[in-house]
């Protein structure tokens, strides 16, 4: 995950929200990142049996673990999983390097539901964002050759920065089409969805002057009206996912569907990182992502980060403390799934 930056909201705020994931459609909206840069963490077996008695349905992992997938094998949880940035450059330029990747890492998983392969994440330097396109096309060829290619799609996962001028919302556009819009017309061409990383937290300690706290948190209290699409905006991570989708319009590619493939909120150590804060957001991501967005209403697929509070990160001292869960599985703070 990175800093995200979204341009002034004029005032802008709102929410603290509790909900119950099962009492929402939400629910088959939810999946949870499983971050394992931890001494400390729990067997994948205990893991997976944790996602299934909170009746968690989908997991992301960044990259081929071999115990977390024989542990998801049979469950039917549904898994993004990514290649690593470090597999990038030998996936886009050598040509056995693919067929190999999808031969060690998805074939012999014949139980586990792949949903996903994101080919890198958050890719910002020139030379690596290079390797995206190639080796996802790379991929694609050798999932296709497995006999897998309609049933796991291919995208790659961005930082929420590739979109500017995302204020309003209507006017959200790709901060480099040369880039991005290749990358658009391959989604396009195989039914994929773009994955995002949307954090409305890194947006509110950026402008906490003009992203208040309740309108970044899902509290109510503001309503943010987009005279460029005529839709009213309730919290920031509406407001944001619908930037993107503007983008997508913008890139002539208006058919390409959005998940969120990261989005949570810190508990402790930074500003605006509390357990309260933490659990109004994570609470109201769960209860809003079922209805979709103002612009695209129906289920928004959306992975929250994390599963657990993660010791070994490092960065910001935020960064440990994204967990929904502490390393000995009981709950970092209150939520109901």
């Amino acid at each position: 995950m990175a800093k995200q930056g979204v341009a002034p909201m004029l005032a802008v705020q709102a929410l603290v929200v509790l909900v119950a994931l099962a009492a929402f459609p939400a629910a088959q909206s939810i999946g949870v990142c499983n971050g394992v840069i931890g001494n400390n963490l729990p067997a994948p077996s205990d893991v997976v049996k944790l996602y299934k008695s909170k009746g968690i349905n989908a997991m992301r992992i960044y990259e081929p673990e071999s115990n977390v997938l024989k542990a998801l094998s049979g469950t039917g949880i549904g898994l993004l999983m990514d290649v690593g940035n470090g597999a990038l450059t030998s996936l886009a330029n050598d040509p056995s390097a693919a067929p190999a990747w999808v031969k060690a890492n998805v074939q012999p998983y014949p139980g586990v539901s792949f949903r996903y392969i994101a080919v890198g994440n958050e890719v910002m330097d020139s030379a690596g964002q290079k390797t995206i396109l190639p080796a996802m096309k790379n991929v694609q060829a050798a999932l296709v050759a497995a006999g897998l290619g309609g049933s796991v799609k291919v995208s790659t996962s961005l930082r929420f920065d590739v979109v500017i001028d995302t204020y309003p919302p209507s006017n959200g556009v790709f901060a480099d089409l040369d880039y991005m819009g290749p990358i658009v017309d391959f989604l396009a061409s195989t039914g994929a969805p773009l994955l995002a990383n949307v954090y409305p937290y890194f947006a509110y300690k950026g402008d906490p002057q003009n992203i208040k706290l309740n309108y970044a948190t899902f509290m109510p209290g503001t309503t943010v009206n987009d005279d460029g699409n005529g839709l009213t905006y309730t919290n920031l991570f509406y407001a944001m996912v619908d930037s993107i989708y503007a983008a997508l319009e913008d890139a002539n590619k208006p058919g390409v569907k959005v998940v969120v493939s990261e989005s949570g909120w810190p508990s402790a150590s930074g500003f605006g990182a509390t357990m309260q804060n933490a659990q109004a957001y994570n609470q109201g991501l769960i209860k809003h992502v079922g209805n979709g967005t103002p612009k695209r209403p129906g289920p928004l697929e959306t992975y929250v980060f994390a599963m657990f509070n993660e010791n070994l990160k490092t960065g910001e001292p935020t960064e440990n403390h994204f967990g929904l869960f502490n390393p000995d599985k009981s709950p970092a703070y209150s939520i109901s799934f």
